[in-house]
């Protein structure tokens, strides 16, 4: 037993590994470049002097930036390795959470391993239309959150429903979105696993997938136009514009989930079948609730709640329970089968995820040279700035080619004017913002024609005196810095 056991850690850590070199590794991408920056100026006040309400505001309810700024004070390890550490811890919690999750449904190892390795394999996989992927490829505290969600299963999957609480309040307490989504999926699985409503839902299933079809129209106040302008922006958050492809991803996970009930049911897999039955009736109540809450005409907060996010852990069981049964069979003991499933699927997911972030290192790690010029220029920056520098730089960096979406505030850690494309996010949870973005994006529109007169012009406007520009750059900057794509220039 004790053999065994070792076995099972070895595989664990080993497909950990594996998720990583999957995912790749990319500190201050995407949401980072908010999580990152809130740390940062946790470990240092002095940091951020301007337009720091761009991403306090919306850390106002999130532990994790104050948590991550202790860790890192109390253990002297330098932030970027404190970073990578707990994003592998976050991913060894799910991959083993996941691991003992499936053990409970499948005797099989080849069922087992395939679940875990198809999970792994698919961390980056997107979520419908909710631009989310299961695991990103920088630690967020979504990722925890989601390895003790997963750890609170495991504990009700084993009859240990108060053990799942302290893991359920963790999660709530490092996102308290995906907490309060894990929480609801929790409660309905002890109920679902209940023998009375077990009995009932036994005669009563078989219409609960048509109930996620049932839209809600309900009509409220509308929005202020401000706020409607830049939630055009999020698509994630216009459920009824959704493509019918992106309505198949609501609607799919549930109908299979229905279908794989039934199945195991068949085959007198009662358990796994009451497992189904929850996640279904998860589904149909948080998409009910989404529908109403996005409707056209629902309040601005209830947009702000990201509903269709419950979607998040439904994907995640179904990639799960798709490897095990696809490792019961047609995997098995095939050694052949294996090799072809390994090069397949991690393999295909790691090409693109290069291609997804061509510009940049597939692990970005402490300490490590960069090749990309964006990078070049915000570590630069960082060492040879002042610390209360204010800079402006092109509203659409993010998408600039070869910049793989690296917050500047995060990297570079200055302040800088608002981008028109990560902090629209922001501003849809913290509409009060939004008059303070328009202003600033406005006043860099037209960036690429931008000359000495125009950047004079925002620093009497704004106070900015950095800018990062093309190289060569405009006339009359004084420039001190420059790699032959960017520039970092002085406004005197």
């Amino acid at each position: 037993m004790k053999r065994k056991i070792s076995v099972d850690i070895l595989l664990i850590i080993l497909f950990t590994i594996l998720a990583v070199a999957v995912m790749g590794y990319h500190p201050g991408l995407e949401d980072d470049g908010i999580y990152l920056t809130a740390i940062k100026a946790n470990l240092n006040p002095s940091l951020f002097p301007y337009d720091a309400a761009f991403f306090q505001l919306q850390m106002r309810t999130i532990l994790f930036p104050r948590l991550m700024a202790y860790f890192v004070g109390v253990t002297a390890m330098p932030l970027a390795r404190a970073e990578l550490l707990w994003q592998l811890i976050s991913i060894l919690l799910i991959v083993g959470a996941s691991f003992s999750i499936v053990s409970r449904f499948f005797k099989e190892a080849s069922a087992r391993w395939a679940g875990v390795a198809m999970l792994v394999a698919m961390l980056t996989l997107p979520v419908s239309a909710t631009a989310l992927n299961l695991v990103d490829q920088y630690l967020h505290p979504r990722a925890l959150a989601t390895a003790f969600i997963l750890l609170a299963v495991s504990r009700i999957l084993a009859r240990r429903n108060w053990q799942a609480l302290p893991f359920l309040a963790l999660g709530f307490l490092i996102h308290p979105l995906m907490g309060a989504f894990g929480i609801s999926f929790c409660c309905i699985l002890m109920l679902t696993l209940c023998e009375p409503l077990r009995a009932w839902l036994g005669t009563h299933a078989a219409p609960l997938p048509l109930a996620a079809l049932i839209p809600f129209g309900w009509v409220f106040s509308p929005p202020s136009q401000t706020w409607l302008d830049i939630l055009r922006g999020r698509h994630s958050l216009l459920l009824y514009q959704w493509n019918w492809y992106e309505w198949l991803g609501i609607v799919g996970p549930p109908i299979l989930f229905w279908l794989a009930g039934r199945f195991a049911r068949g085959r007198g897999e009662s358990f796994f079948a009451d497992f189904a039955q929850a996640v279904v009736i998860y589904c149909i109540f948080h998409q009910s609730i989404a529908m109403v809450a996005l409707a056209p005409m629902s309040p601005i907060g209830l947009h702000a709640m990201e509903p269709m996010r419950y979607l998040h852990l439904v994907y995640l069981f179904m990639t799960l329970f798709a490897g095990a049964y696809l490792g019961k069979y047609l995997l098995k003991a095939s050694v052949w089968r294996w090799a072809f499933f390994l090069a397949l699927v991690p393999g295909g997911m790691f090409v693109s995820q290069r291609l997804l972030f061509a510009g940049s290192d597939h692990l970005e790690l402490p300490g490590r040279p960069t090749a990309n010029p964006w990078l070049q220029a915000f570590a630069w920056i960082r060492e040879n700035t002042p610390v209360d520098a204010y800079f402006a730089i092109d509203p659409n960096y993010l998408g600039a080619p070869g910049e793989d979406y690296h917050g500047f505030r995060a990297l570079a850690e200055r302040s800088a004017l608002a981008d028109h494309i990560k902090d629209t996010s922001v501003v849809t949870l913290v509409p009060e913002l939004a008059p303070a973005w328009a202003t600033q994006v406005q006043a860099t529109k037209g960036w690429s024609g931008f000359q000495l007169a125009d950047f004079e012009r925002l620093k009497a406007k704004f106070g900015v005196d950095w800018v990062v520009v093309s190289d060569p750059a405009p006339p009359g900057l004084d420039c001190r810095w420059h790699n032959g794509a960017l520039a970092v220039c002085r406004i005197q």
